[in-house]
């Protein structure tokens, strides 16, 4: 199902698509001679990626279009898929992309909250409910592909709202999934990437140069697409600093404070530091 989807002509719609793992996928799947939107909310951005794009696409700018999109309201999603569908004639790859990381506590500005909340979870909820039945109608093989986070999954201490979102979005991918596969006659897959330490404009802080830990977007974006071609729901991504084993210890760990009856988060609690340090260096 995978591979038809990721052929010439296939038509790939990536919100956050002007900058970061988003443009990253949207440069590579143009390569291979899919048709490309990006959605994203900086006209600018979204020029100077169109652009890039157009170099590598089969057909120039004829196989690219770029619409300023806020992917929290509906509007804008509902006009993205008009605009895709009068100019390509439907979709068949939705990747929900789109995400932003303002800093959030418990207790600290509610519109922080509203917007990581919005544009992180509610963006791929609403962009799903607008762009996929349409895909399921065109009875096509076709993917969506959720970009979730590994603090989803471990919900480490100092940022909730991000936490909370991403923890969301897993969810509704698996359960996506799920429905999907049990839709009659619907050939739409969903995966959930969820990638490791990559230097974005969403991670950088600051940085002006890559760190060493880091992967490149088009390094995840690469890592996306073997995954994909093989299958996978989650596409757990690794680093530079973080393989795979890593991952999974912490994951098995964070899982089983509910089974051991743990602290919440006690892989930062001072009580449970040595016993996670023991058991982050078993072997699997």
């Amino acid at each position: 199902m995978t591979l038809s989807t990721l052929a010439p002509e296939s038509v790939a719609v990536i919100t956050g698509g002007a900058s970061g793992i988003g443009l990253a996928a949207a440069m590579r799947f143009a390569a291979r001679g899919l048709r490309i939107c990006i959605a994203d909310t900086d006209d600018q951005r979204l020029a100077t990626a169109a652009d890039a794009i157009a170099l590598v696409s089969a057909n120039g700018a004829d196989d690219v279009l770029a619409v300023k999109t806020d992917v929290s309201r509906i509007d804008d999603l509902e006009r993205l898929r008009q605009q895709v569908d009068e100019r390509f004639g439907g979709t068949d790859i939705l990747m929900n992309n789109a995400g932003v990381q303002v800093g959030s506590t418990v207790f600290g500005p509610a519109q922080n909250w509203e917007r990581v909340l919005g544009v992180n979870l509610m963006g791929p909820v609403l962009g799903t409910r607008t762009f996929v039945p349409s895909m399921i109608e065109r009875k096509r093989p076709g993917i969506v592909i959720n970009t979730g986070s590994k603090q989803g999954i471990t919900t480490p201490p100092g940022d909730p709202a991000y936490n909370v979102s991403k923890a969301g979005l897993k969810a509704f991918t698996e359960a996506l999934q799920h429905e999907l596969r049990n839709t009659p006659g619907c050939r739409i897959s969903a995966h959930l990437l969820i990638p490791g330490f990559v230097y974005t404009g969403l991670t950088a802080r600051g940085r002006t140069e890559k760190p060493a830990a880091a992967w490149t977007s088009e390094q995840t974006a690469d890592f996306m697409i073997e995954r994909l071609e093989a299958g996978d729901f989650y596409i757990l991504c690794p680093d530079n600093d973080v393989p795979r084993a890593t991952d999974e210890r912490r994951i098995l760990w964070a899982a089983q404070d509910i089974i051991e009856n743990r602290p919440p988060l006690s892989r930062w609690h001072p009580d449970y530091a040595k016993a996670f340090e023991a058991f982050s260096q078993k072997k699997s």
